[in-house]
């Protein structure tokens, strides 16, 4: 299958006898092409996640970033200037290279922090100048409704009837609370700008794998860094530069933020559900670290 994928894309996009090789095999399959004159990313996307509409509008909207100084992945047109190629129902597309380490292979100083917040903010600011063009689709960031996007958090398998109790009453609290929000500042959100989902080279930040992007809080992207953030530093320090770095260029009320936070520890209790016998300890710490984030809230 993989073969097959591969030559259809050397196909559509010309890449002849290019050297191709697989970097990453995770919920998308990631391959490098070296081009004679440069590199390239080829995505082979996962069946059924993303729709042809929702993928052109991804690309999009990295493309504005890339426009906009972002150093973010660009779509690659083939020669009739389709960004996708579909085959038997695979997704494919093409991007440009970024060099970098992840984020969580290089020291967490607090100063790379306070440039990820910036960054951050930038990204923020300049979804809410822009215009998408028609057509535009992304799905909306679902948490704590009847069909959240990464699952029900409060039915995993492994929870106790004690457990279960507890992140339903967290659940029942959460959709009181974003109900009442009086300045919710929802617009387009990475929502997934994870260690591993930040490159690293010469001081600049690429943020990379906007699969899961669309509509959402931003705090909740903002608490998506800070959470993560805390495995590493636990006193705290770079939550803290990452907040001081956003709140350098853009407004934010962090009122909220101890309740996104515990909403994004919550979402991997939910998306692991269908991930259970992928790694065996995985799913005790993911619940460990919700218990942990709805405690502070008095839970």
């Amino acid at each position: 299958m993989t073969e097959a994928l591969i030559a259809a894309a050397r196909l559509h996009w010309g890449l002849g006898d290019a050297p191709i090789a697989m970097i990453a095999a995770r919920e998308n399959h990631v391959f490098s092409v070296d081009l004679p004159r440069h590199k390239a990313a080829l995505r082979v996307h996962r069946r059924g996640y993303r729709s042809v509409a929702e993928l052109n509008s991804e690309l999009m909207w990295m493309d504005m970033l890339a426009q906009a100084g972002i150093a973010v992945p660009a779509p690659i047109a083939a020669s009739n200037g389709s960004h996708l190629l579909s085959h038997n129902g695979t997704i494919i597309d093409m991007l440009t290279w970024i060099n970098g380490h992840p984020l969580g292979e290089v020291e967490a100083t607090e100063a790379v922090y306070f440039d990820l917040g910036r960054l951050m903010a930038r990204m923020h600011a300049l979804a809410d100048t822009w215009t998408p063009p028609a057509g535009f689709e992304r799905p909306t960031w679902d948490i704590v409704g009847d069909a959240p996007t990464w699952g029900t958090f409060w039915e995993n398998p492994a929870l106790s009837d004690a457990q279960q109790t507890k992140f339903i009453q967290f659940r029942n609290y959460a959709r009181r609370n974003l109900t009442a929000l009086q300045d919710p500042n929802i617009g387009l959100i990475h929502a997934d700008l994870v260690p591993d989902n930040v490159l690293i080279e010469g001081g600049t930040l690429s943020p990379i794998d906007f699969d899961d992007g669309g509509f959402g809080h931003r705090l909740f992207d903002v608490a998506t860094v800070t959470f993560r953030s805390r495995r590493t530093d636990p006193s705290g320090a770079l939550a803290k530069a990452t907040l001081a770095g956003y709140q350098s260029l853009r407004q934010l009320d962090t009122a909220s933020l101890p309740l996104f936070e515990a909403l994004r520890a919550c979402t991997y209790v939910g998306w692991n559900i269908m991930r259970m016998e992928e790694e065996p300890t995985r799913n005790a710490r993911f619940i460990t670290a919700a218990e942990q984030g709805i405690a502070r809230l008095g839970f």
